[in-house]
């Protein structure tokens, strides 16, 4: 019967301990290379990683090819960033490390509402709106009217928040990916004196992150499916509170569950109730086709 990888790699081992005791030569060698690093900081998290990544190797009896072929891929993705691409974003989203960390700098507080990734395409200069203006720009999509209030964990209204807001349009593009430098399908505004906001948007759908890259082809080998599940963004920031970064999804969607870079959380999915043509909306407006309408309140812990 032919030995597992596993078997093969523990006789090496086993031989004499030799193997194993160079191999913890060079790791324990790098690792004191930081020692005399003066940002306490650095030190830790530098030491931490040579450790656990030549763990990595030595569990799985890295080949040369396979880290050459790591290096290409790290490569590939440098490559392909841009202003307004970021894959190394990408990347780490669907390995799962944005949201790990997330959950380890964000943890779940009382009644504040959770966090989620920001993505790659949050821009710092989005164009203000008033509150019930739309943030479309153009973009194209079913009308969607979001309203809410921000208030503090005891329940006071959070006046003057800034409300940045970003979304794909209905063909799962954001506003950078096209050419045309147009700004679309975002905006920010500030909460009234009651805490309250509200805005004409665009009901999401599903999309695959971009997958013509060396992400989208580690997902392909991979079998895993590039694709998003509905969501609108948001990042709301008040002085005195802790920014707020988080997304709303749409009840019933298919994809919550495999959602691509692992974004969802129960508490932040939405029902967007749909409404016919014609229906009067909150403002008064009557749509010439259907629109959907959601309410998404923002809990805000202090700083």
């Amino acid at each position: 019967m032919s030995e597992t990888a596993d078997e093969r790699t523990a006789d090496i081992l086993d031989v004499s301990g030799l193997q194993g005791r160079r191999e913890q030569e060079v790791t324990d060698k790098v690792v004191a290379s930081f020692d005399s690093a003066k940002d306490e900081r650095f030190r830790e998290v530098m030491q931490a990683l040579v450790r656990h990544a030549h763990a990595f190797v030595r569990e799985t009896r890295l080949t040369e090819d396979e880290w050459t072929a790591a290096i290409e891929f790290l490569t590939a993705a440098g490559r392909i960033t841009t202003d307004t691409r970021q894959e190394f974003v990408l990347l780490s989203d669907v390995l799962g490390i944005s949201m790990l960390t997330v959950a380890v700098n964000e943890p779940n507080l009382g009644d504040a509402t959770e966090s989620t990734v920001l993505g790659p395409f949050f821009v710092q200069h989005s164009p203000r709106i008033e509150l019930g203006g739309d943030i479309a720009h153009g973009a194209s999509g079913e009308p969607s009217w979001v309203s809410g209030a921000v208030t503090d964990t005891d329940g006071n209204p959070v006046a003057g928040a800034r409300i940045e807001v970003w979304e794909a349009d209905d063909a799962g593009m954001y506003d950078v990916q096209y050419d045309d430098g147009a700004l679309a399908g975002r905006a920010h505004m500030f909460t009234d004196a009651e805490g309250r906001y509200r805005f004409w948007g665009l009901t999401p759908t599903p999309y695959p992150i971009p997958d013509d890259g060396p992400v989208g082809r580690l997902l392909a080998h991979a079998g895993r499916s590039p694709m998003r599940a509905p969501h609108l963004h948001f990042r709301v920031t008040a002085p005195g509170f802790h920014t707020l970064t988080t997304h709303i999804f749409v009840s019933g969607d298919p994809y919550l569950d495999t959602d691509s870079v692992f974004g969802v959380k129960h508490s932040l999915i939405r029902p967007f109730d749909r409404h016919e043509a014609g229906t009067p909306a909150p403002d008064g407006r009557r749509p010439e086709g259907t629109w959907t309408s959601v309410r998404f309140d923002i809990v805000l812990r202090a700083e």
